[in-house]
Parts: structure tokens; sequence; C-alpha cells
């Protein structure tokens, strides 16, 4: 993971998500993970769909099409999984547990901030490779932070009035 909570970027996110319905905060962290992030993945593991499976476990729940239980099995055992059998490759290990949080936030939508601190560090490491002092991952991740918040910006409902219950313990 790369951030920090104290930073007013990760800050501003925060405060972002904590506006949004757990479904607006849900298709956010699916869509951004789907678009940016399982491509790092795919690009170490071309062969591995688990983590685009747990992606799409968590669409058909919120579609009715998968219970609860099962989604959460794929997510577990198979997207977390792939993260842990990636540990060599700092890229693809990071952007595995991204989506494997991404996909869980139909259910807790504070594993939201996860795509700040794992995504931010699956860019970092993709763009940087794993010789890069701290500072320049930090910045990489700062900057992928904001590219987060105004994916989010673009997609909030002004005034939402079925906010999520969010305690972010931290």
């Amino acid at each position: 993971m790369l951030g920090n909570y104290n930073d007013t970027h990760i800050i501003e996110l925060m405060r972002l998500i904590e506006t949004q319905s757990k479904e607006t905060i849900a298709n956010w962290c699916l869509d951004y993970a789907e678009k940016f992030i399982l491509p790092i993945y795919k690009k170490y593991y071309p062969n591995d769909d688990r983590p685009k499976i747990a992606l799409d476990a968590s669409r058909d729940w919120f579609n009715g099409l998968k219970k609860l239980p099962e989604v959460k099995d794929i997510i577990l055992n198979s997207c977390h999984q792939a993260a842990r059998e990636a540990e060599d490759n700092p890229a693809a290990q990071a952007a595995a547990r991204i989506i494997g949080h991404a996909a869980a936030c139909f259910h807790t939508p504070t594993h939201s901030i996860g795509l700040a601190f794992y995504g931010g560090a699956a860019v970092a490491y993709d763009k940087l490779g794993i010789e890069s002092t701290r500072e320049e991952y930090d910045k990489v991740a700062h900057e992928e932070v904001i590219k987060m918040t105004e994916a989010l910006k673009k997609v909030a409902i002004k005034y939402e009035q079925n906010k999520a219950k969010i305690n972010w313990n931290c």
C-alpha cells in the first residue's frame, strides 16, 4: 500500500465517498478498478481471470443473479488468492488486492478507500518498477488518487439522500 490517511487528497476522497450511496460508491470502485487497475493485473497474468470474475460477481450480486455467500467466496478464495500468488510482483499483487476490495464495496463501502492505497500502489509499481524511491512511488500514487477523486466526482449524486453509513476506523 502507498499513501497516508492524513494526506489532503485522501481526506478529500473520503469526504466525497461519505456523501454517496453504497451503490454509487460500489459502482465507482468497480468501474475504476476494471478500467484502470485490471489492465495492470492482466499485463502480468494475461490468462488469469480471477480478478475479473470477482468484479463480475459483484455486479451480478447487484443484479440479483448471485447470493452474498457466493460472491464473498469468489472474492476471498479467488481474487485474494491471486494476490497472494503474485507476491513476487508488487504491481500485480496490489492490483489483485484492490480489485478484491472494489468487488467487496457492494457489501462494505469502507473498502472503497483501499482503491486509493492499493490502486495507487498498483499504478506506481507498474509505472516505476521496483527500484524507485518511496518519494517517487508516493508521487505517482498521489496523482492516481486525484484521478480517482475526479472519477467519483463525475458519477457522484448531488444531494444524495441515501448516503452510505461509513465508519472509517482510522
